[in-house]
């Protein structure tokens, strides 16, 4: 860029500077647009007469820390982050929240505070979404920025002074848009390229000058002053020899030069729109394992996160001079500085403290489910890292909650178990396991125990208790409110254990698998393993909840408990069992409709119209009997959009994976084509069907008494939750009082909500926080239980197969050494009578074959 061209676009951004204080940089109090009017709310079947108010958001538990730039600090003491459809204003001291609601009900894009921290921006996710300036700290939208992209944003960020704004929207448009966010204009608008942008932000150096990052690619851009205007020009960066790279992270050098990031860990220096070299550490070291992202530029360093846990702090004199030593485009470098915030700890932003006495404290983002407080001053006085608050990471695969007290069991891919006290909200205990969690039950008759199952096959008694009531002789005091203790580990699966659950009577637990199997264990003191049975697909749930990707259901009968099994292996394939494969139906509901509107279409539009119709696959994501042998089916894909009432057929000699079974009958689900039901559960008195879908969101059906066949499921009240496109609505339970709800997506977050206003459901509740099952007695004197730690442990049945050829292995080998002692014996008599032969005169010595025949036949 020209000297005059960036003299230009400075005087021209002044000029803007200088009209906004002409004109008054701050809407005054009339201008505040009305929160109450702005943010959405549920949607309510016209004329059911159902409350707006049928939930009451009381808890946010959960935190998505895989969503990129998920973590601002508004002041010292309030860090601000998304939730699916709400922000969350998380008070660090007291750990209380507030929470503001998406505007457009189709989710938060991105979020950025002010450089003065008096405001922060809110760009939305939907139909042409907004980005929404709220004032701070009084919470009161003062700005509305209309019309910057179709669907989502997926960052934005303000200049240096908090004058402009930039954003930068997702597919399909793609757009950059600078505005003047205090008049609510756009500024400069172009389309910022054709793939995924991570990242947008202006040079803190020269304000004309922008830098935008994303997937495999880097881009440069100035507002540069053509006859025709202002106007936005990008050149895309050229990796040359280098590899290309996702660019996550980057900082903008005071001379116009570039560092970014890598996939690899190294920095790469961008000067122009080329690599002008690569910096790595000494004998060509990475800079930190794995991803890096440069974030700032301080006190003469430049600072760096990596997905290895650690800061590190770089000369920048020694960067901004590097070059390239030989052919190997490569620069050499050794941290000045380095803190390793901690094991599985994987940083992907961070924020800076913005009080002046604090300059070098730092909050960061942690995608293991973590925020960390970082004194970055690297002194001998340095603080170690702090971790303020922990949750889960990624999503949740298993939640249930206890029948007899407030408490919500959790499990995910991050190898822990949690139990929260919903009703006090916070979490009272949290165990890690080798690998991780993938299904989770409550044991109801006990209420203390737990059982999950995790990715590798094992299956975990878990037993919960109160440890301040244990009758400990030692003296010491017991630590926490609740403890998890493994009561019992065993191995029925070679992959992950997808379903737990009980027989009504609690004498059988079933467990499933991916593997294709369902195990059986007689329940008590000690689980034995009664067998399995092998089923046509991977088992998503089992028992009233019959999933299935591939749209078979299996009903199979319980084995006897008490009988006991002779043989070699545990396969029970004389259980009894019926099977029902979905057959689409979806395309004879629409052909019929179509019929009844138009009667006389003409066959060759018929034709048409079937092809368009055509069957396609149909995942199965969840079910629930209505009477013995007939059951409801939601389905995904193509066949969203109705719930499918099905039986099992009498005819069951076919095989189960040939089968082709319609439903019988139909219950068209409004608004849900494109947004089929994911999980479901009844209120105890199923008045209440409470659904979680697709999109993230909860719809409530009322239901008339005894209505089995849902033929009152008709209006619905429903609330956008989750995120809209990632986060499925996968679990969904009431407590054992029905006075609260639960809900956990695929996005990590999960929540509270309650069916009173908040002042009637303290009146209703007896206690402020839940009871914690007491310890069994004795148990302070029982021995831990034996683990399986090793992955590639084998399986119940696999022992029983080796323990079998082991046994067969040692018959054989005794069998075999029962004929080589029986050979040695006949040889050494052999040998014997050849001795006494020899003795013999010679003339009636035998020749040496008829020794062997007069042997042979002395033998028998």
């Amino acid at each position: 860029m020209s000297e005059e061209n960036r003299t230009t676009v400075g005087e021209q951004t002044d000029e803007v500077m200088q009209h906004e204080s002409e004109n008054g940089s701050t809407k005054q109090l009339s201008e505040y647009y009305n929160y109450e009017e702005l943010h959405s709310r549920p949607y309510i079947t016209p004329d059911s007469e159902i409350p707006e108010n049928l939930l009451h958001l009381c808890h946010s538990f959960g935190y998505d820390s895989g969503r990129r730039g998920n973590l601002q600090l508004l002041d010292d003491n309030t860090l601000i982050f998304i939730a699916g459809n709400l922000l969350v204003l998380l008070d660090v001291s007291t750990k209380e929240q507030r929470y503001l609601r998406s505007c457009s009900g189709g989710g938060i894009g991105t979020i950025k505070a002010h450089p003065s921290k008096e405001c922060f921006a809110v760009a939305e996710k939907g139909i042409q979404p907004n980005i929404i300036m709220y004032e701070y700290p009084s919470l009161r939208p003062f700005c509305i920025l209309r019309g910057g992209t179709e669907r989502a944003y997926c960052f934005v960020d303000f200049n240096q002074d908090g004058s402009l704004l930039a954003s930068v929207g997702g597919n399909p448009d793609y757009m950059l848009t600078l505005w003047d966010w205090r008049r609510e204009e756009v500024m400069l608008r172009c389309k910022a390229i054709s793939q995924e942008v991570y990242r947008v932000s202006f040079s803190p150096y020269n304000p004309g000058l922008l830098t935008s990052s994303g997937s495999g690619h880097i881009k440069f851009w100035k507002m540069a002053d053509t006859y025709t205007g202002l106007k936005l020009q990008g050149l895309m960066g050229n990796f040359g020899k280098t590899a290309a790279t996702d660019i996550k992270g980057y900082v903008d050098l005071p001379d116009g030069k570039v560092v970014s990031g890598s996939d690899w860990g190294n920095l790469l220096l961008w000067e122009g729109n080329a690599i002008k070299v690569e910096i790595c550490r000494k004998g060509g070291g990475k800079c930190h394992a794995g991803m890096v992202q440069p974030f700032a530029l301080e006190d003469g360093q430049l600072m760096t996160i990596g997905y290895d846990g650690a800061v590190r702090g770089w000369d920048f004199e020694s960067i901004d001079t590097a070059d390239s030593t030989g052919d190997s485009g490569r620069f050499e470098l050794e941290p000045m500085n380095e803190l390793l915030v901690g094991h599985n700890v994987c940083l992907s932003s961070v924020v800076k403290s913005s009080q002046p006495s604090d300059s070098f404290i730092c909050f960061a983002q942690d995608t293991s489910g973590a925020i960390w407080k970082l004194d970055l001053s690297f002194t001998y006085t340095t603080p170690d890292p702090e971790c303020l608050f922990s949750f889960h990471a990624g999503a949740l695969q298993g939640l249930d909650v206890s029948r007899i007290s407030h408490l919500m069991a959790t499990t995910t891919l991050d190898r822990t178990v949690k139990v929260f006290d919903f009703l006090a909200k916070r979490e009272l205990t949290s165990s890690r396991f080798n690998q991780g969690g993938t299904a989770l039950s409550w044991v109801n008759q006990i209420g203390s125990l737990l059982v999950t199952g995790f990715e590798d096959g094992v299956v975990r008694l878990l037993e919960l208790y109160d440890p301040q009531r244990l009758n400990v002789v030692t003296g010491r005091i017991p630590k926490g409110d609740a403890k998890l203790r493994l009561k019992q580990a065993f191995k029925p699966h070679k992959a992950p254990v997808t379903a737990v659950a009980y027989e009504r009577n609690g004498e059988i637990l079933a467990t499933g698998s991916s593997d294709s199997t369902v195990f059986f264990f007689t329940v008590g003191e000690k689980y034995k393993p009664i067998g399995f049975v092998r089923v046509p697909g991977p088992v998503q749930a089992l028992e009233w909840t019959p999933h299935s990707h591939s749209g078979h259901v299996v009903e199979v009968h319980p084995p006897d408990p008490e009988f006991q099994r002779p043989g070699i292996t545990f396969h029970l394939p004389e259980l009894s069992s019926r099977a029902f494969r979905f057959r689409s139906i979806k395309s004879r509901i629409k052909r019929e409709q179509e019929i009844a509107r138009r009667q006389a279409a003409k066959d060759e539009k018929q034709k048409e119209r079937e092809e368009r119709l055509k069957e396609s696959k149909h995942p199965l994501y969840c079910g629930f009997y209505s009477s013995p042998g007939h059951f409801w089916l939601s389905m995904g894909g193509y066949d969203a959009g109705f719930l499918y009432h099905c039986q099992f057929s009498e005819e069951q000699d076919q095989d189960p994976l040939q089968r082709q079974d319609e439903p019988f009958d139909f219950l068209p689900v409004l608004n849900a084509d494109d947004d089929p039901i994911r999980s479901f559960t009844f209120s105890s008195d199923r008045q209440l069907l409470l659904c979680g879908m697709h999109s993230g969101s909860i719809r409530v059906y009322p239901l008339q008494p005894g209505d089995h066949s849902l033929s009152s499921m008709q209006a619905y009240w429903a609330l956008s939750v989750h995120d809209n496109q990632y986060g499925h609505l996968r679990h969904i339970r009431c407590s054992y009082d029905d006075l609260l709800v639960l809900t956990a997506g695929d996005d990590g977050n999960f929540f509270s909500f309650s069916l009173l206003p908040p002042e009637e459901l303290k009146k209703g509740l007896q206690r402020k926080k839940a009871k914690v099952p007491s310890p069994r007695v004795g148990l302070e004197n029982e021995a831990l239980a034996q683990d399986i730690e090793d992955p590639a442990a084998c399986s119940i049945e696999s022992e029983k197969q080796k323990l079998d050829k082991d046994r067969q292995r040692r018959e054989a080998e005794l069998k075999i050494a029962a004929k080589r002692k029986k050979l040695a014996e006949l040889n050494k008599k052999f040998q014997q009578l050849l001795i006494t032969n020899q003795s013999l005169p010679e003339h009636v010595r035998l020749k040496p074959e008829v020794r062997i025949i007069c042997f042979l036949m002395s033998d028998h």
